[in-house]
């Protein structure tokens, strides 16, 4: 089981990008709103674990 953690860059409508922080990349994931916690802004820090987005 791996873990992911990222920071919301940016959020557009009904997605969100987010960027890695846990290793050194420069590419944005877009992941659609439905899937990450309700309360998420930009700056919002994310683990992804176990198939889930948890805010932290």
């Amino acid at each position: 089981m791996e873990t992911w953690f990222y920071v919301v860059e940016s959020i557009d409508g009904d997605y969100a990008n987010l960027k890695r922080t846990d290793i050194e990349s420069d590419e944005l994931k877009l992941v659609a709103r439905a899937l990450l916690p309700t309360d998420i802004e930009e700056g919002s820090k994310l683990k992804y674990e176990l198939m889930q987005y948890f805010l932290i």
